[in-house]
């Protein structure tokens, strides 16, 4: 029996535009290869950072490319988290948890529900203890959960951070994949110098290209250029020419759609399966994104999930009857067998 797997968030094979990328490798190539292949500027691929600063309505020197986003974070949480409290969702995404733990930061997680963070927990937290150096949220298609913070709930944590001279650390790589609902703004655009952006090209051309950006308040983007130029004197600059070229080309919106078509039929499929092996449990219905979170009747934590995975809720701060499922990468048909597998597998649910 094949495995299915729930656990990663990784795009379905057929997400990839793995010809189109070929080819624009090497338009690249033979447009700018001398520039591409040698030594260049730590904040990354000149024309792709413009690309980038126009669509957010920036100067383009707050803008920074990254090995994935994660680095950018990486770089952020190193230079403000050591020894001091920093504010997350909880759940949470496990990889900047981790990362805060091996900092020494004091980690303060913050409860959600289905309109995304609580902003009268945030503001106690604020009002209580020591400054935070940020908050880490993941506003839109939230990693676990699936949910979205509301519009409303969006002005009030902009009004927090401005009030209380706070840094918000905006994840957003999962924002442009929608299937349904109305984009709401950033946290960016309502908070305009208190908000740290971050994004990638993971979900909507391929993670292998390794290309994120961060978009900074003017004097944290001098900061952490200088921590790049430190750490990798030049950055990977035929991935991020590539990206540039795909877009160029105007191949991204196509693409974007393709890629939406494909992860909505996916989640569709997952809540389907749900509804009917899984009918006395709890699950959030994100409007898009990866993922989804599931909550039973009793805890799974070491529970055998006979030929499926996926992620206890334990992983991501979350309780021990919670966990994460992810939609991307199994089709519709297996997605429908790995529900079964694992209603099977988890009979305290029913």
């Amino acid at each position: 029996m094949e495995t299915i797997s729930f656990s990663r968030g990784v795009p379905a094979p057929e997400c990839l535009p793995v010809e189109a990328l070929a080819d624009c490798a090497r338009a690249a190539l033979e447009r700018d290869g001398r520039t591409i292949l040698s030594y260049g500027p730590s904040p990354g691929y000149a024309p792709l950072r413009e690309w980038i600063a126009e669509r957010h309505g920036v100067d383009v020197s707050r803008v920074l490319l990254f090995n994935g986003s994660l680095q950018g974070f990486v770089f952020l949480a190193r230079r403000l988290a050591p020894g001091r409290r920093v504010l997350v969702e909880r759940p949470s995404y496990d990889r900047p948890l981790k990362i805060l733990r091996e900092l020494g930061a004091e980690i303060v997680a913050l409860p959600i529900d289905d309109e995304g963070l609580d902003p009268d927990a945030l503001e106690a937290a604020l009002r209580d203890g020591d400054a935070p150096a940020f908050l880490y949220t993941i506003p839109t298609f939230q990693n676990p959960s699936g949910r979205s913070l509301s519009t409303e709930r969006r002005r009030r944590v902009a009004e927090l951070a401005v009030e209380h001279d706070l840094l918000v650390l905006e994840d957003d790589p999962y924002g442009l994949v929608r299937f349904e609902g109305e984009e709401q703004p950033s946290l960016l655009e309502l908070s305009e110098g208190r908000t740290a952006y971050s994004s990638s090209f993971s979900k909507t051309v391929a993670p292998g290209i390794r290309v994120g950006w961060f978009v900074l308040p003017d004097a944290l983007a001098r900061e952490l250029e200088a921590t790049a130029t430190a750490t990798y004197i030049t950055p990977a600059l035929l991935g991020q020419a590539t990206v540039f070229e795909f877009l160029r080309r105007g191949d991204f919106e196509p693409n974007l759609e393709r890629v939406r078509g494909l992860l909505r039929a996916r989640r569709d499929a997952m809540l389907a399966a749900l509804e009917r092996e899984l009918p006395n449990a709890r699950w959030s219905r994100p409007d898009g994104g990866y993922f989804l979170w599931l909550e039973l009747a009793a805890d799974v934590e070491g529970a055998e999930a006979g030929g499926v995975t996926f992620v206890p809720g334990t992983d991501f701060g979350g309780a021990a009857n919670e966990l994460r499922l992810a939609y991307s990468f199994a089709s519709p048909d297996e997605i429908a067998t790995g529900v079964e597998r694992l209603a099977a597998a988890l009979p305290v649910a029913v």
